[in-house]
C-alpha cells in the first residue's frame, strides 16, 4: 500500500497540479478505511487511490480543493451515521476523521530547444524543484534530456506557451538550435504578462537583431524589456553545464527577488 500511494504522489507531482494530499487519521466504528489510509487530489479533482468512495469521497474532493484555495492544512470529521446532525446518508454506521495536506505547485520551467545547454538545464532545474517542460521537433533530442517532465515534439512553442497557465512562480527559456525558432518563440513568449521570467540564448549580436526584427513587427520595446538575454549570470560559464548554472542562478535570482551578490563578509566584519 505504501509503495501505491509514493507511485501516486510522484504522479501527482509529474503533473505539474497543486494537490492535497488526504489521510485517514482516526475512526469510530464501521468505516470504508483504516487510519493510515491515503489518497491524493489533484486541482482538477482527479484522485489517486481513495479514502472510501461514494458520497463520502465526493465531499473529501471538494474540501480538498477548498484547501487548495487558502493554502492551510485541515483536521475534520466525517460522520457516517444516520440520523446525526452531520450525517448526508451515509449508513457505514461509524465517524472518519481525516488530515488534509495541501501542496504547492512546483514552480514550472519551459525549454524550448533540447541540445546540449537545454540538457543540463533542465536536468538542474529538476534538481532544484522545477517542473521542467522541454519543446523540440527532434524527437530523438527531447528522449535524451534528463529531469523533463513533459516532452513535446508535435507543437510549436509558439503553441504551447499560449496553452500553458502561467504564474509568476514560472519561468520561460529560450535556447533552441536556431535564430528563427528563438525570434518566434520570444514573439509569443512576451504577451505572457504571469510569467516570473523569460530568457533567451545568444550573443549580444543576435539579441539586438532579434530585438530589431520583432519591433519591426509591431512588438512594443517595453515588452522586451523584461526579457534576459543574453541570458545568465556574468560567472565566465563556458560548457553547458557551467551555462547551466549561470542560468538557474538568474532564474532563482529572479523569482525570488534576491540580490544575488557575494555572500562573504566584509573585511570591517571580521
Amino acid at each position: 500500500m505504501a509503495a501505491d500511494f509514493f507511485s501516486d504522489l510522484i504522479e501527482a507531482r509529474t503533473s505539474g497540479q497543486p494537490f492535497v494530499v488526504v489521510t485517514v487519521v482516526e475512526t469510530e466504528g464501521s468505516v470504508p478505511r483504516h487510519p493510515g489510509a491515503k489518497m491524493v487530489v489533484l486541482a482538477d479533482g482527479s484522485i489517486r487511490g481513495t479514502v472510501g468512495g461514494g458520497k463520502f469521497e465526493s465531499l473529501v474532493i471538494v474540501e480538498a480543493q477548498n484547501r487548495l484555495l487558502d493554502g492551510q492544512n485541515l483536521l475534520k470529521k466525517y460522520s457516517l451515521r444516520e440520523g446525526e446532525s452531520d450525517s448526508f446518508g451515509a449508513i457505514c454506521g461509524g465517524k472518519v476523521t481525516l488530515w488534509f495536506e495541501p501542496q504547492k505547485k512546483a514552480p514550472g520551467l519551459l525549454i524550448v530547444g533540447a541540445g546540449h545547454c537545454a540538457q543540463s538545464i533542465a536536468k538542474l532545474a529538476a534538481e532544484c524543484g522545477f517542473h521542467v517542460t522541454v519543446v523540440d521537433d527532434r524527437k530523438e533530442w527531447t528522449e535524451i534530456c534528463p529531469g523533463v517532465h513533459r516532452k513535446i515534439t508535435e507543437q510549436s512553442a509558439q503553441e504551447v506557451i499560449r496553452e500553458v497557465r502561467w504564474t509568476g512562480d514560472d519561468a520561460i527559456v529560450l535556447v533552441s538550435r536556431s535564430f528563427m525558432l528563438d525570434r518566434d518563440a520570444l514573439e509569443e513568449a512576451v504577451k505572457v504578462k504571469e510569467v516570473g521570467y523569460l530568457g533567451m540564448i545568444g550573443s549580444r549580436k543576435k539579441v539586438l537583431q532579434v530585438y530589431d526584427e520583432l519591433k519591426a513587427k509591431g512588438v512594443k520595446k517595453e515588452l522586451l524589456e523584461r526579457v534576459y538575454a543574453p541570458i545568465g549570470l556574468d560567472i565566465g560559464s563556458d560548457t553547458p553545464a557551467e551555462i547551466a548554472v549561470s542560468v538557474l542562478a538568474e532564474i532563482l535570482q529572479v523569482l525570488r527577488k534576491a540580490k544575488g551578490g557575494h555572500l562573504k563578509k566584509l573585511k570591517s566584519d571580521l
